[in-house]
């Protein structure tokens, strides 16, 4: 987010965290100045906290001795917690708001924002602030209610993290079958790309397809049998959920098989 908010304009005037070597990688990367949570500054107009979930709270309520925050915006980007973890900060002035964006961030790969949702909750001026970044870094909002906070979060991730604990298993699966790692992956890589075109296309009983929507009950055991181990449950949870929630064919006798 510093980078994009880099390349939309805006001065980042500090990246301040406890490893020193990556904030100043950072900081080199955005024209700004690198510092400890100790030796930092804290004058600017907003302070966007990125520190793990469990350590907000603490880190709030840490910078909240720091200074007077009157007219400053604090920013978390917590998807599960609601901007009432800043309140060590809202007491001392500051006007507090969460902005998460909905994407999937790992090491080493720049992402880019244009078209990501953020969800974003908090003191209306915060928001205000909060939106402006958004629109800079080309994203869309989405505003979410406090309470509604670790819904939001868990269905982020049941699309990203836990589709790839899925195609784990698969690759799991693959290896009994004796295919290798590398080739399971080829392998899923074009299936998988056009299920999920199929999906946002038309939506998902028109992208499921296979044994289950046909009603090939004898296949669905043949599975079962010979699945082992953690993939054995995760195929048999899936399969469940795909029975209750989508169109199937001989629906009671796969219920009677998947008990």
């Amino acid at each position: 987010m510093a980078q994009a908010l880099h390349a939309a304009g805006y001065t980042i005037t500090e990246v301040a965290g406890r490893h020193r070597r990556r904030a100043e990688a950072l900081a080199r990367k955005v024209g700004s100045q690198a510092a400890t949570p100790e030796t930092a500054r804290w004058d600017s107009d907003v302070v966007w906290i990125a520190v793990s979930d469990d350590a907000i709270a603490g880190c709030a309520a840490e910078l909240a001795k720091a200074r007077s925050w009157k007219g400053v915006t604090v920013l978390h980007s917590a998807g599960a917690l609601a901007s009432d973890v800043l309140r060590p900060l809202k007491r001392r002035g500051a006007a507090v708001a969460s902005l998460h964006p909905m994407m999937s961030f790992v090491a080493g790969r720049q992402t880019d924002l244009r078209d990501v949702w953020f969800a974003v909750e908090g003191d209306a001026a915060a928001v205000r602030v909060a939106l402006s970044f958004v629109k800079a870094v080309g994203g869309r909002t989405l505003k979410i209610a406090k309470d509604k906070k670790a819904l939001y979060h868990a269905f982020g991730a049941m699309v990203s993290p836990l589709i790839v604990s899925q195609l784990r298993a698969a690759e799991g699966v693959a290896a009994e079958a004796g295919i290798r790692a590398r080739d399971a992956q080829q392998i899923m890589h074009p299936i998988v790309e056009r299920t999920i075109a199929n999906y946002f296309a038309a939506g998902a009983q028109a992208a499921f397809s296979g044994p289950m929507l046909r009603g090939d009950v004898k296949t669905i055991e043949k599975h079962l049998r010979s699945l082992r181990g953690d993939e054995a449950e995760v195929y048999r949870t899936l399969a469940r959920y795909a029975v209750k929630k989508l169109k199937v064919g001989r629906k009671r006798e796969l219920e009677k098989l998947l008990r």
